[in-house]
């Protein structure tokens, strides 16, 4: 496949199109000269993350719940390309505080994958997560600690409900690719962060307490977990990289190797944004893993891929944009409400 790999000539379905992620990389495939069907059921998406596009006769939008009846089938009509992204997700919060929602990705996921070796689609690329990692490896933040691949492997410990749904669904399709002949790839997103992020995750949170002043300024844990925020413009190429390279179901990591704490990126947002506060930390909310990191290594090899903006500089374009979309009244009535919802 590789660099013989022509968009224009693709049909392709983003599932969770409208979403942070999803509508960065519908951006993308459009650029390329694909046709797009998205599908989104607006849960977390929104519309006006893609409604630029409307005029252009190559993007299709269903409004729905892929796990309803008969959905998914309607969906991957007459599609050679599936970018899996719908999922039942929130930030740290959610992932931590609710179950039920993200164990239906078990269910979504596999009838995606089901009836696209059904319907003979050539290839369908499955946002997975750094959430399929074991907890257990993940606790001491005074080792350099780099996550290779391999180390999801037993004994198995995901993150959560979320994180073993992203792992079986992986597993799902590594099965799929070698007894069914399906291509596919699976690419292990870690902590994604930019322009149309949501206030449920960890930077985007951080920006709007700035942005609202909030004093004192909260950080959930002590601050010294360690993070390694990646660029959505990076994880769009390393997704679309993957799907032109990877045939037979490999997880790869997309990640910058960049070690950042959480209290250095409260710094920078305080810094960047003007904003003088106390720092107070709340020692009772959910942390999560306390040293994250992707190796991306592997994703060197297979797709000549590297993160290219440092932190420092996505997380003032992420601020600039911030600042010059929202409304302070907005924000500061339901930012409590927000950094744990999906």
């Amino acid at each position: 496949m590789g660099h013989n790999f022509n968009w224009k000539t693709k049909n392709v379905l983003v599932t969770g199109g409208a979403s942070f992620i999803g509508s960065t990389l519908v951006d993308a495939l459009l650029a390329r000269g694909a046709s797009v069907r998205v599908v989104d059921d607006l849960t977390s998406g929104q519309l006006k993350n893609i409604k630029d596009h409307f005029d252009n006769k190559k993007i299709e939008f269903i409004q729905s719940d892929l796990r309803k009846e008969g959905v998914v089938q309607k969906a991957i009509k007459d599609i050679d390309v599936i970018f899996h992204l719908a999922a039942d997700h929130g930030g740290r919060g959610y992932v931590d505080l609710h179950q039920a929602g993200p164990a239906s990705n078990l269910f979504l996921d596999g009838l995606i994958f089901w009836h696209a070796k059904e319907a003979k689609v050539e290839k369908v690329i499955f946002a997975s997560s750094g959430c399929v990692y074991p907890n257990y490896i993940q606790k001491d933040v005074s080792k350099e600690l780099y996550l290779t691949e391999d180390m999801a492997g037993p004994p198995y410990d995901a993150d959560n409900m979320y994180g073993w749904a992203k792992l079986m669904g992986e597993m799902t399709l590594k099965a799929y690719c070698k007894e069914y002949g399906l291509k596919a790839a699976s690419c292990r997103y870690f902590t994604v962060y930019g322009p149309r992020g949501v206030e449920n995750h960890a930077v985007i949170a951080m920006i709007a307490r700035a942005f609202v002043k909030q004093n004192p300024f909260e950080v959930w844990g002590d601050g010294t977990q360690i993070r390694n925020w990646t660029y959505i413009d990076d994880i769009v190429e390393g997704t679309i990289l993957a799907a032109e390279k990877i045939d037979d179901g490999t997880a790869v990591n997309l990640g910058t190797m960049e070690r950042i704490t959480v209290i250095d990126a409260v710094k920078m947002i305080l810094e960047h944004t003007g904003h003088k506060a106390e720092i107070k930390y709340r020692l009772d909310m959910p942390v999560g893993p306390l040293n994250r990191v992707a190796d991306n290594t592997l994703a060197k090899r297979l797709l000549g891929w590297e993160s290219n903006v440092m932190f420092k500089e996505g997380l003032i374009k992420t601020i600039d944009w911030y600042y010059s979309s929202k409304s302070k009244e907005q924000i500061s009535s339901s930012l409590e409400k927000i950094l744990t919802e999906r």
